[in-house]
């Protein structure tokens, strides 16, 4: 009897296992093009630091990350229970932040190349005149941490609300299963993913100082070239698709919480996904164009509001 019940235990507990892994499998699906961005967000966000600090930075990150994940699941579970109506808003604000966030980059990359004044407080560090570099250094390691985190929360949150809007017909239990699971795997491909990236140039700088003869170990040594060679071109791509991910994402988010101009875009782009051959890649590409001009857009405003707020409440100042 106790041997029957132990089988049937076992045999409860794969049934769950089997059905957390389909729901993930399916949530994983839902969320990969957002894993892209946070991918490419977070390895620009690290880029830059010393070589030496590189992965004890990626560690910090991933651990702020599993931190937000650990505030943002049971956060989502309780607001999914009892303020479904929430969620949305909340995940717009995100989106808006990462719009404001992307404009407020390219606006100093462009119109204040050598000006630290109106920029983050990395930048502000950096005017800082102090007889300590080590402190410097460690200062400026927590700033760009933070940064890190901070963008990390916005993504997260935005793959566990698709998560969870992939798994709202099961129970609770299992809801709280899945998007545990999708964090942990979440955190650990991105942040593995980063890390390798990072360290890709010492990887090629190894396969180069490989000794021995043959055919096996000249192409490594050509590998090796290869890889220091791509690196730095990476590092660049990833610092613009960094860029490029804040507007796609801020605006998907933005489109999306919007139910009138999410039904028109897709009215519009209907024809377009019946293509042949290229209806599914046109359709995306039309449907990405049109996201990274809405978050471009709403950044601008953001920050034009922000601009004309500050005005204001500098006038008022200077009248008192």
């Amino acid at each position: 009897m106790a041997g029957g019940s132990l089988l049937a235990l076992f045999d409860d507990i794969v049934t769950i296992l089997d059905d957390v892994s389909t729901m993930s499998k399916v949530a994983l699906e839902k969320t990969a093009g957002v894993v892209g961005d946070d991918l490419a967000l977070n390895a620009k966000q690290i880029i830059g630091v010393k070589v030496n600090r590189e992965l004890p930075i990626v560690w910090a990150v991933a651990k702020g990350s599993l931190i937000n994940k650990a505030i943002l699941v049971p956060a989502a579970l309780l607001i999914s229970y009892a303020t479904p109506w929430l969620v949305m808003p909340l995940l717009m604000l995100g989106g808006l932040y990462l719009c404001y966030e992307g404009v407020e980059k390219l606006l100093h990359k462009w119109f204040h190349p050598k000006d630290h004044a109106h920029d983050s407080k990395q930048e502000k560090l950096e005017n800082v005149e102090t007889a300590n570099p080590v402190a410097q250094d460690e200062q400026s390691e927590k700033i760009k941490i933070r940064g890190a985190i901070r963008t990390d929360f916005i993504l997260s949150a935005e793959i566990i609300v698709i998560a969870l809007g992939t798994v709202a017909h099961v129970s609770f239990g299992m809801r709280a299963l899945v998007l545990c699971a999708i964090a942990i795997l979440m955190t650990v491909g991105v942040y593995g993913l980063v890390g390798a990236i990072l360290k890709i140039d010492d990887l090629g700088i190894w396969m180069q100082t490989r000794s021995g003869e043959g055919s096996s170990v000249r192409l490594q040594h050509k590998m090796g070239r290869f890889l220091v060679a791509l690196a730095p071109y990476l590092m660049r791509f990833l610092a613009v698709a960094g860029t490029v991910a804040m507007f796609l994402v801020g605006g998907g988010i933005v489109v999306h919480s919007i139910e009138p101009i999410h039904h028109w875009l897709e009215h519009i782009l209907e024809p377009v996904a019946h293509l042949q051959y290229v209806g599914g890649v046109a359709h995306w590409l039309a449907e990405a164009i049109f996201n990274l001009a809405v978050g471009v857009g709403a950044g601008l405003v953001i920050v034009l509001v922000e601009k004309v707020v500050r005005s204001a409440l500098a006038g008022k100042k200077a009248a008192h």
